[in-house]
This record gives structure tokens, C-alpha cells and sequence, in this order.
């Protein structure tokens, strides 16, 4: 390959990605629908948000933002998607050319990421002319929605794992290589501790970790001699997988020898065992003790083999001798619960200069939206900093700690609780991101996005941690904003 080839390719590797089209087709035909009726500068205001947890579970960590960030930064129709969708003859030459200097101008407000969130709630609002804030719709939802589910499952893991260490084993298993790129991502925001994907690694700087396959043990004439071989070439960091042909009778026996015979002599330590098969807690005991008899005591002991948090919990119960855990293809697309249903939606638009609040009304009384331009805030008890409900409030509304409030249910006037003034503290969870389409939040690295994490999720009871049948955390309204719903209710039905 040339000189100047390799640097072509270089540089088509390492440039930002445009996800433009990365759109379903409506986006584009009401787009141009809007622009031929002369709506294109009409502004709006569209909400992210979701309706049920994941998992049954009580939460969910918002991860995914700074992907979205680049994604917005990189917005633009090339040449080839203009020639594209030309051949599509759906489209106006006058279109294509407006497309040809498409750039998104307006506002973005978003949680930020690593934030612990529930249904229902903005976690983002987009204030945007009509058709850039509907072309952004797609990638939006497939960044957020991907990178959140896979964040609250792994938080989910590795609270049950306790202070045991949890490493994401899933690359192969996920649905493609952008999955298990930003899977591992949002898993380590989520708590995990690594991943054994080298590619996230280097994208995000995430610790990674590995050992061998059964296939290298295989390769050598006894697993003796491929347990020597890999002691020969790590011996500070030798980890051994003994379950290829029998874990107890000769894989365990054959560690044990290595770490005395090849290890030992030159005043390394055998760092660990794996077990990838069979009763996982009875071969940890086991193995356990035989490790310690032959004075291995530090010697770790690690499980992999299709795990998840009822399975690590279930080994946990049963006093399994574990000290990390390898956690696959149940982290990496969520098995038990594959789907995050974000969606978005239009909540207002402005006309003269006014705000003008906007619903979708469902036979399905959970698909019935919540109206308006909004502010989102979480309220919390003095006494002990835990949070205690978020609220929505209109755009207008202010929230006064020194005063009484009541908030509301989200559709029963006759569900509300009044907080007494100087016993509560609120914060405004959503923040600027994007001002008349410039950036202007300051991006965090990954370990200060997992921190944060760490630190909502703290402020949160033990109850709506529960990974069964946690406490239904509030997410209220203020009374204007009901009123504004039911009002919009009676118009729409009436």
C-alpha cells in the first residue's frame, strides 16, 4: 500500500463519523413536507424520556450524552448522501439543496450523564427549528437508549456482586461492533471494573482484562505444559483457566504445580484461576481449598460462564468462594430485558412569540404524554440528603425551598404530597448543552462521568434499589403543569 493511501485511510479511520442518516425515512418526508409548507423556521420543542424501567428494576443510569454530543457536532448531508437521496425520488431538487448546508441551530438541555432517572421525566429537551429537531430523532434514541440499558444492567450486576470485581466479557456476544464498543462504556460508567474488548480500551481508556481460551490449552501436548508456557511468558500476571478437561482432578492439580515448580522458584505467585463451567459454587469451594492447602491463599479465583445478577447472587447465597467475575453475553445486550423504550416527543411549539403546549393522547393511559416546555428537578430531604421525588414543573414555575409544596401524580389531581418548607432542597437536573447550535458544556472524562454515577445513585433509598419489587419513586408534577395537562385533556377529548 502507498505512502498516500495509508494516510487516506488514517485519516477516513480516525475522523469523526457523520450519522446524519442514520434516520428513519418519516424523518426525512416530514421533514420535507414541513419545508414545502413553508414550516421549516417553525421552533419546537421535542422531549426524550422513557416509560418503564428495564428489568422491572427502580431506576435507570442516563449514559450515552457524550456520544450524542459528537453526533450533533458532526450533523451534515455530504455529497453522497445528497446523491443518495436523489435516487430515492421522494425529493425536490430546492430540498436537496437546503439539505446541502443542513446544520443544527438550535438548544439542547440534558440530565447529565451517569444520572440516576426514571419514567417518564425529560431527559432531554431539544428546542429546535421542526425539521432539525426531527432529524436528530434517530441517532438521538439509538445512543441513548443502547448505552443507558446496558449502564443499569451492569450497575445492576455489580451491586449484587458487592465488593467483588466485575469485568465485561461480552464483546463477541454483542450485536455488532459499535455494541460492544459502547457497551463496554457505558458498562464501565455503570461499575463494572473492565473489559476484556481491547478496541474499548483504547476508545475510552478503560482497564482491560483477559487470560486464554480453552483453545490455548488444547494447542499443547497436557495442560501442564500450556499452563507452564503461559507462567513462562506472564508470570506477574499468570491466570490460568482450569476447566478445560477436569477442573478438580487435573486442571486445579496442574495450576497448583505450575505455581510451585515454574513460578515459585523465581519468586512469582500464581495470580489466579478461572472457572467457566460446571456447579460453579461447589468447584470454587473446592478449588479453594486446595489452593489454600498447597499455602496459595492469595491466589484468586475468578467465574465466568453466561452469569448475571440472579446467578451471581444465587452463588453468593450458596457461599461460593468467588473474587471476580467474567460477565458476558447477559450484560452486553441486556438478555433478560433487550429492549430500552426511550421515545420522543413533541411537547410545545412557539407561535408569536408564545409557547404553546402540545399532548399525545393514547387509549393507553401511559402513553399519554406530558405536555409543554418543562423543568426537571429532584427534591431532597435535608435530614438525610436522600432524594425523594423529581418533579416537573412548567417552564415558568419557581421552586421555593423556604415555602410549602405540593406536588402532584401524573394524572390523579387527588394523589399529592405536601413537602414543609426548610425540610427539602431541590436541583435542577437538566443543563445547557447546546446554546443556537454551539456546544457549550464542558465534557467530563469517563471516570468523572462514573463517579457521578456512583453519587446519585447513593442519594438514592436502599428501597428503589431493590433488584425485585423496588419502592415506585415519584416523579410528580406541579399544580400548574397538571392543570395544563388536564386542560389540554379536556380540549383534545372534548
Amino acid at each position: 500500500m502507498r505512502g498516500d493511501d495509508i494516510m487516506e485511510l488514517s485519516n477516513r479511520v480516525n475522523s469523526p463519523r457523520n450519522m446524519t442518516l442514520m434516520m428513519d425515512l418519516y424523518e426525512l418526508t416530514m421533514s420535507y413536507t414541513y419545508f414545502k409548507k413553508g414550516l421549516k423556521n417553525q421552533i419546537v420543542y421535542f422531549d426524550m424520556f422513557y416509560r418503564s424501567n428495564p428489568d422491572n428494576g427502580g431506576f435507570v443510569i442516563f449514559t450515552g450524552l457524550e456520544q450524542l454530543i459528537e453526533c450533533i457536532k458532526q450533523v451534515h448531508f455530504s455529497n453522497e448522501d445528497i446523491e443518495y437521496l436523489r435516487t430515492l425520488h421522494k425529493f425536490d431538487e430546492e430540498f436537496l439543496n437546503y439539505l446541502r448546508t443542513f446544520q443544527f441551530s438550535g438548544d439542547v438541555y440534558s440530565v447529565k450523564e451517569g444520572t440516576a432517572v426514571f419514567p417518564n421525566e425529560p431527559l432531554i429537551t431539544i428546542k429546535a427549528p421542526i425539521i432539525e429537531a426531527q432529524i436528530v430523532e434517530t441517532f438521538l434514541l439509538v445512543t441513548i437508549n443502547h448505552q443507558s440499558l446496558i449502564a443499569t444492567k451492569a450497575n445492576r450486576i455489580k451491586r449484587v456482586a458487592k465488593d467483588n470485581a466485575v469485568f465485561e466479557f461480552g464483546a463477541r456476544r454483542a450485536q455488532g461492533y459499535d455494541a460492544a464498543n459502547y457497551g463496554a462504556r457505558a458498562a464501565y460508567i455503570g461499575g463494572v471494573d473492565g473489559t476484556a474488548t481491547v478496541s474499548a480500551g483504547k476508545m475510552f481508556d478503560i482497564p482491560v482484562v483477559g487470560t486464554m481460551a480453552h483453545s490455548f490449552v488444547q494447542l499443547f501436548n497436557s495442560e501442564y505444559e500450556a499452563f507452564k508456557a503461559y507462567a513462562e511468558i506472564y508470570p506477574d500476571h499468570c491466570i490460568l483457566l482450569v476447566d478445560t478437561y477436569d477442573t478438580l482432578k487435573s486442571g486445579v492439580p496442574n495450576a497448583i504445580k505450575v505455581a510451585q515448580h515454574v513460578l515459585a522458584p523465581s519468586g512469582k505467585r500464581l495470580a489466579g484461576i478461572r472457572l467457566d463451567s460446571g456447579d460453579i459454587a461447589y468447584l470454587s469451594k473446592k478449588a479453594r481449598m486446595m489452593l489454600d492447602v498447597a499455602g496459595l491463599t492469595d491466589c484468586k479465583i475468578t467465574a465466568s460462564n453466561s452469569l448475571d445478577e440472579y446467578l451471581i447472587r444465587s452463588l453468593n447465597d450458596q457461599g461460593a468462594m468467588i473474587d471476580s467475575y467474567g460477565v458476558g453475553e447477559n450484560l452486553i445486550v441486556s438478555k433478560s430485558s433487550p429492549v430500552f423504550g426511550g421515545v420522543y416527543k413533541l411537547v410545545a411549539v412557539e407561535k408569536d412569540g408564545q409557547i404553546i403546549s402540545k399532548i399525545k393522547i393514547s387509549e393507553n393511559t401511559e402513553k399519554i404524554t406530558n405536555p409543554g416546555y418543562k423543568r426537571l428537578y429532584r427534591l431532597y430531604e435535608k435530614e438525610t440528603g436522600k432524594a425523594i421525588a423529581d418533579l416537573m414543573a412548567h417552564y415558568n414555575d419557581v421552586i421555593d425551598e423556604t415555602q410549602d409544596l405540593t406536588i402532584y401524580h401524573q394524572s390523579d389531581a387527588w394523589k399529592y404530597k405536601t413537602l414543609e418548607a426548610n425540610t427539602f432542597s431541590v436541583e435542577e437536573l437538566q443543563v445547557p448543552i447546546f446554546k443556537n447550535g454551539e456546544c457549550i458544556y464542558d465534557l467530563p472524562t469517563l471516570d468523572q462521568i462514573r463517579e457521578y454515577s456512583k453519587e446519585s445513585l447513593e442519594k438514592l433509598w436502599d428501597e428503589v434499589l431493590r433488584l425485585e419489587f423496588p419502592h415506585l419513586y415519584y416523579v410528580d408534577l406541579t399544580k400548574r403543569l397538571l392543570d395544563e395537562k388536564i386542560r389540554l385533556l379536556h380540549e383534545k377529548k372534548g
